[in-house]
């Protein structure tokens, strides 16, 4: 069987034990990689209530059976532990050569655990793995990092690395790779810190195993010149996901002073058509032939790479309407390994809390240089920055009061750059989204714009059930992007064409749709096991869009009805097979081949 080597690279950091384990094929098969590895890793790994920055507390780099190869957008792996910002599952993706070499290297996914004792990174050269003293790297940021590490062993490999940030265990610091790819929203990188582990440094000369090698290239040539034939690829790579900015204006989405409106009258001056004028450069994934990252140069004329979640959160919803300034907060993101949608919305929490007079300092909207100081600050934990480093969730219940309302988040992790006011589907889908409030399992409001903008109907949630499973189960388990489906139509047959082609299995939509209904249940039972007291509540999204309406644009006066929410989830909980508080049933569990969940479930 291809597809898969069977096996995972384990590194207990405490007592600097490297181990070359086994995986069960059935495991690999059910789960698929990338992320339905991953949480079957941490549910059998983890002791449950485990401290997310304790040495107890598990780091998986997983890649999926599709990594390693020339095939569309393959070029990424998924990064996932407990995470220190939600107190649940967390993951992240991130696109790199580290996943080309992870797979290369001979391993399907690398297990770390424990803590050093002083700062090291992991080298792994197929099977030849070591810990590296790290202490010259520490206190770096994460592009000194990377730049270093390849002095030291040459272009050809992969790095993840952590800055300042994940040093400090800022609770939404990331894993960063090639000075522009950021992942692991919910604090992947802090877990990284927590475990003195600076970097991954990963270099693969193997071939994967493919079990019809023939086939597989003849799919992927005619995939990828149907991605170049698309009717939409030039305006693509022109401007890539930074067209949503205009997109999400003319919508009223556009997250504005911290998701009180959906709409900005300077939008133009963070738009698209802008990034374009001042456009120099294009990066890509590995073997991805419609790369995404337009890079500007910002108010230092240093590069910075933009898309349109870190431009959105970092400029319409903190008021800066200034391209290059926005870039360059979006730098230093980077720099320091800060995710930019938790930044940008802990900032939008800060100015309106300092607004209303709940903080004694004053941070005005749009104030660009009082910004630029607590990002830094943010990232080294210092003053107005170590309450910025703990996210909007524990900003807001340090308040209290009226602060609970507008701290945009949904299980801890915030809101990414839709406002839902007027969208019921979008906010289900950051209700029930695997990580937190995050769009990349469903990105349902394009689907919503198009049809009954306001409905709760069960078209919607049967919609949303069908997209979580194509992009959260299918996409992050096989560790490809998603965007060659999305945005340039490529048929969802091809990856079903080939996942057989590489693992000799004839798969089928219900086996894959099968495949992600276990993943999502798991991941479920994962929240709910580590949460004492779990409750619906928690797949709520932020009271400001049920209680304060917008009050411009063409969907003036538009909030959510708590009501007609609230029916909503109950038929997502019953078309998932989980009871009326969003716990997976028995008989679900059953179904899917999870029983060793339900005893822990029942406690």
């Amino acid at each position: 069987m291809g597809g898969w080597w069977g096996r995972l690279l384990r590194v207990d950091l405490s007592r600097g034990k490297i181990s070359i384990v086994e995986i069960d094929k059935r495991i690999l098969v059910d789960f698929i990689g990338g992320r339905g590895l991953a949480v079957r890793l941490l549910w059998d790994l983890n002791p449950p209530g485990v401290d997310p920055l304790s040495p107890y507390n598990t780091l998986v780099v997983a890649s999926g059976p599709l990594s390693g190869l020339p095939l569309p957008s393959s070029g990424k792996l998924v990064v996932a532990s407990k995470s220190p910002l939600t107190n649940g599952y967390g993951d992240g993706n991130i696109g790199s050569m580290a996943s080309h070499h992870l797979k290369r290297a001979g391993f399907d996914a690398i297990v770390i655990q424990g803590r050093a004792r002083k700062p090291v990174y992991i080298y792994v050269e197929n099977e030849k793995v070591s810990l590296e003293p790290a202490e010259d790297l520490w206190g770096l940021d994460s592009f000194s990092v990377e730049d270093k590490l390849v002095r030291e062993h040459g272009r050809n490999i992969g790095v993840l690395a952590i800055g300042p940030a994940g040093e400090r265990m800022v609770r939404y610091a990331t894993v960063v790779s090639q000075k522009g790819r950021s992942g692991g929203r919910p604090g992947i990188g802090a877990v990284m810190g927590s475990k003195n582990l600076k970097a991954i440094v990963i270099k693969g000369t193997l071939q994967p195993p493919v079990s019809d090698m023939e086939s597989l290239r003849k799919t992927a040539e005619e995939a990828y010149r149907k991605i170049m034939e698309a009717p939409g690829y030039d305006y693509w790579i022109r401007q890539g996901t930074m067209a949503t900015i205009v997109w999400s204006q003319q919508n009223s989405v556009l997250p504005t002073m911290n998701f009180r409106e959906g709409v900005w009258e300077e939008y133009e001056s963070i738009s698209g058509d802008l990034m374009e004028k001042l456009k120099v450069d294009r990066r890509a994934c590995p073997y991805c032939n419609m790369g995404c990252g337009n890079v500007v140069r910002d108010e230092f004329n240093e590069l910075s790479e933009l898309d349109y979640e870190n431009v959105a959160m970092l400029g319409s919803n903190i008021l800066l309407g200034d391209l290059r300034k926005v870039a360059d907060l979006n730098r230093l993101a980077d720099l320091y390994g800060l995710d930019t949608i938790s930044l940008g919305n802990s900032l939008g929490f800060l100015m309106e809390a300092s607004e209303k007079g709940l903080v004694k300092e004053r941070v005005e909207w749009g104030d660009y240089k009082a910004v630029r100081e607590l990002v830094e600050d943010t990232a080294y934990k210092r003053g107005l920055g170590s309450f910025l480093a703990e996210g909007v969730m524990r900003m807001s219940a340090s308040l209290g009061g009226e602060a609970v309302d507008f701290a945009m988040h949904v299980k801890g992790l915030e809101v990414s750059a839709y406002d839902c006011h007027a969208a019921p589907a979008m906010a289900l889908a950051y209700g029930t989204s695997s990580i937190g409030a995050h769009h990349k399992d469903a990105w349902i409001i394009s689907y919503e714009v198009k049809t009954d903008r306001l409905s709760y109907s069960r078209e919607k949630v049967e919609k949303l059930i069908s997209l979580q499973n194509i992009r959260g189960g299918l996409f992050e388990s096989l560790t490809v992007c998603r965007l060659p489906w999305v945005e340039l139509g490529l048929e969802l047959d091809y990856y079903l064409r080939m996942l057989s082609e590489v693992t000799g299995l004839n798969w089928t939509w219900d086996m894959i749709n099968t495949a992600a209904d276990r993943i999502y249940t798991l991941i479920r039972a994962y929240w709910v096991r580590e949460f004492d007291g779990w409750s619906k509540y928690y797949d709520y999204p932020p009271g400001r869009w049920f209680k304060h309406p917008l009050t411009k644009g063409p969907y003036k006066g538009a909030k959510l009805d708590p009501v007609k929410y609230e029916n909503m989830l109950q038929e997502y909980y019953a078309m998932r097979g989980w009871d009326s508080n969003g716990v997976p049933k028995p008989e679900t569990l059953s179904k899917l081949g999870l029983t060793f969940a339900s005893s822990v479930l029942k406690q």
